[in-house]
């Protein structure tokens, strides 16, 4: 980072489960590139779960989402076609199908968390955007050890580490207790993304709402 331009801390709330995560930081990307010579920014990623009780081997998509929140098949469809449209428009792509499933991430969470108490920079979040690009570009299950593993290696960390660190469960306390922290603090819903620790904004706004914020937060400092 420079030591000339200030740098601002934001965290993001978010699952991997989440489209409207992704589809909120790929707007969040777009906000802070129009700060690129004034701030640097300094990402991490928090962990939600959105279902915390879901089995290892997940739930079909529109079954869950009939379960959760009493969508018609074809509701959820127009749904999915509206996720797949905005991302395409923001460079990500959504490749849902017939058999698209909703998985556990409570060890995606873990892995997350180590990633980012190695001390490399960005690699916490290059395993986030890749886990994002598994699930929802590749339709992996994030939930399942080899991918992560995979997945992990991919950006860079230390595949036999990675495998280590979800066997002994080192962070799965560790992560309850971060995730707990957000819902004390009335984060109940993701994606949610917080300013120099002290600006929330919630849900996936648009790039403008988002650097009106960055905005207003550089101006009181």
């Amino acid at each position: 980072m420079s030591a000339t331009k200030p740098v601002m801390r934001i965290d993001i709330v978010s699952d991997v489960m989440c489209p409207w995560c992704i589809i909120g930081y790929k707007r969040l990307e777009l906000a802070m590139a129009r700060f690129t010579d004034s701030v640097d920014f300094d990402l991490h990623w928090q962990p939600f779960e959105l279902n915390p009780d879901m089995p290892a081997e997940g739930q079909h998509l529109g079954e869950h989402i009939a379960e959760k929140y009493g969508s018609t098949p074809e509701q959820s469809e127009a749904n999915r076609q509206q996720i797949t449209d905005l991302g395409q428009s923001l460079g990500f792509a959504f490749n849902f199908d017939d058999q698209s499933r909703i998985y556990n991430t409570a060890q995606a969470h873990q892995l997350l968390h180590w990633a980012g108490e190695t001390g490399a920079k960005g690699q916490q979040h290059a395993l986030k955007m890749a886990l994002f690009d598994g699930y929802f570009t590749e339709q992996n299950n994030p939930s399942d050890i080899e991918v992560l593993i995979a997945t992990a290696a991919k950006v860079g960390l230390d595949a036999d580490e990675a495998r280590a660190v979800l066997a002994d469960k080192r962070y799965e306390q560790t992560v309850k207790a971060n995730q707990n922290g957000w819902m004390v603090n009335n984060i109940t819903a993701v994606p949610a993304i917080i300013l120099a620790e002290q600006y929330l904004i919630s849900g996936a706004q648009e790039a403008d709402t988002l650097a009106e914020a960055i905005e207003q937060v550089l101006s009181l400092s």
